[in-house]
């Protein structure tokens, strides 16, 4: 089940990637990058395989030759031939790879240990909008998100470190309260700066949000920004750290 609701989401959030390239004048072709993203999001899901030689490496070769062949068969070069090639090549690795990664830790290691990487990156963005409100003065990116402050950024790596510390322990197999402390800031940082990346894709496109699915939120993507960077960082301490 949460397989598939991974994959369901990934094809959501590819849609809205591909529909960020359209608004840049180089559409690519939707079903392409839906099931691009979707393949890589189950086979992460089902391996695990972060390395060459797994049952994911065939598919990440079959994505650069598919890709290839894609833009090949979109007629003659143009200024936008590139971001075409390029985003078939980003849709399944920005948006199918980590939420792939993510329903393994589920599949593997539980559902307490995904909700860990849930819990702190909300709780962290939380963080960071009320000590943003309440004492942010200097700009954290103000030509990519204005509302960002640092006194924000700070208070969300602070609430990261502190609740890192006292979950892991117990939702994280043989994890110290002092891993958990490390842990929660370097995926609290990884986070903001996910949520940066998409912010700085969305003005890219001249967009506010990246698309209407959820009303009053945006869409997939604005929800899920700070877990698709995060996300494959939590899944390198399991792997080789935890």
């Amino acid at each position: 089940g949460v397989v598939l609701l991974a994959a369901l989401v990934a094809g959501l959030a590819a849609s809205e990637v591909a529909g960020l390239a359209r608004f840049v004048g180089a559409p690519v072709s939707l079903p392409v990058a839906i099931t691009a993203a979707v393949v890589v999001c189950i086979a992460m899901a089902l391996t695990g395989d972060l390395v060459s030689g797994g049952p994911l490496a065939p598919v990440l070769l079959a994505l650069v030759v598919g890709a290839g062949l894609v833009t090949l068969a979109a007629g003659p070069p143009s200024a936008g031939t590139l971001t075409r090639a390029a985003t078939l090549l980003m849709v399944p690795l920005y948006v199918g790879l980590p939420l792939g990664a993510l329903a393994w830790v589920h599949v593997v290691y539980g559902v307490w240990t995904l909700a860990f990487l849930l819990v702190l990156i909300s709780v962290s963005d939380t963080a960071q909008y009320v000590c943003g409100r309440a004492f942010g003065r200097v700009k954290l990116a103000p030509t990519i998100s204005p509302a960002k402050t640092r006194e924000g950024a700070l208070g969300g790596l602070a609430a990261g470190a502190v609740l890192g510390a006292t979950l892991a322990p117990a939702w994280i197999a043989g994890t110290l309260w002092i891993e958990g402390a490390v842990l929660g800031v370097v995926l609290a940082a990884f986070g903001i700066a996910g949520d940066l990346f998409e912010s700085m894709l969305k003005r890219g496109a001249g967009v506010k949000d990246s698309s209407s699915l959820i009303p009053g939120h945006g869409g997939v993507l604005d929800r899920l920004d700070a877990y698709l960077t995060a996300g494959p960082v939590y899944v390198l301490f399991l792997r080789y750290l935890a």
